[in-house]
């Protein structure tokens, strides 16, 4: 690679417990990706900033609360609206296969669920920088 992937991972509205989401920065992290971890209690338009500002390749979500339907498409509004729809935005929590798939047809990307393997995310997010940023890969 001649550049690391750059990956914002954000915990959206009022969710409270982000155990899984630092153990997702620090698989990612671990798989040589550069991790900005935004913290708690983050607004979608505070995510999309932070994205923009961080000329990040990829926003992951994770969320628990059951706000999933509102929350990412808000945050992927804001990233097209910014110009930033080359954006990988993907994410995960407890989230309903169908409306895993519900958002998927809106442009959101691979969503995980509980159980899934660190591994399986780090290849599907190098997979797509691969695919997107070749001059990069």
């Amino acid at each position: 690679m001649t550049r690391p992937i750059r990956v914002l991972v954000a915990k959206p509205g009022l969710d409270g417990h982000d155990r899984g989401a630092k153990v997702v920065a620090a698989a990612l992290r671990d798989a040589g990706m550069e991790v900005i971890y935004t913290g708690l209690h983050q607004t979608p338009e505070m995510i999309a900033t932070a994205a923009v500002q961080e000329d990040v390749d990829v926003v992951g979500l994770s969320i628990l609360s059951g706000a999933h339907m509102t929350l990412f498409p808000r945050v992927y509004e804001l990233l097209v609206e910014s110009g930033r729809e080359d954006i990988l935005l993907t994410g995960g929590g407890i989230i309903p296969k169908e409306d895993m798939e519900a958002l998927q047809s809106r442009g959101i990307a691979r969503l995980f669920g509980p159980g899934t393997s660190t591994q399986d995310l780090v290849d599907y997010i190098k997979q797509w920088f691969a695919a997107h940023h070749p001059d990069d890969a």
